[in-house]
């Protein structure tokens, strides 16, 4: 079973947080807003934040951005999510990714269940790497945010847990791309 190693440092990583919304402010940005406070709860850091369109080139290019940028290891997007007509985030992160995380929209439906039933077959959250960053695609509810943080994410960014952990394999996500 998954427990925190207390033996190892903390490692903290540096975290952007993305909202997709056509009409939020960054005032009323609250599922923006659980996720800075628990990033910076846990010891992480807040590299950038931003709150976008609901436009899947706009949100493609903000990813990359990010991706490429050395100050950035992790990005967390909030909103978009759902099966509206509106709701591109999901495609914008796929069209970024060069692996992508299968088991994180399986994990995060689990918690969902246990939270709000079968309405959480409503969700598309997902999760890849990109450049040696990675990303993942929260919906825009503070309850989505709060679970994916506290159930799944709080874990796998804790370098100390264990049995193993997104953290240490940081390092190698862009092995292949090193000279042989």
């Amino acid at each position: 079973m998954s427990r925190l190693d207390e033996t190892k440092p903390f490692v903290p990583v540096r975290i952007a947080v993305l909202t997709v919304s056509d009409t939020r402010t960054l005032a009323e940005d609250r599922s923006g807003g659980t996720l800075v406070a628990r990033i910076e709860g846990a010891g992480h850091m807040l590299a950038a934040r931003k709150i976008i369109r609901d436009e899947r080139a706009e949100i493609a290019a903000q990813l990359r951005a990010w991706a490429q940028d050395p100050e950035i290891d992790v990005i967390i997007s909030t909103g978009g999510t759902g099966l509206t007509g509106r709701d591109v985030t999901v495609e914008a992160h796929r069209d970024v990714y060069e692996k992508e995380i299968d088991a994180f929209g399986t994990v995060f439906t689990m918690v969902s269940m246990q939270k709000i039933g079968t309405s959480a077959v409503q969700s598309r959250a997902t999760g890849g790497v990109a450049h040696g960053t990675y990303m993942f695609a929260l919906p825009g509810s503070t309850g989505a945010c709060k679970d994916a943080w506290d159930e799944i994410l709080v874990k796998q960014l804790d370098y100390r847990h264990l049995p193993c952990n997104f953290v240490e394999i940081m390092p190698r996500l862009e092995e292949h791309m090193r000279r042989k």
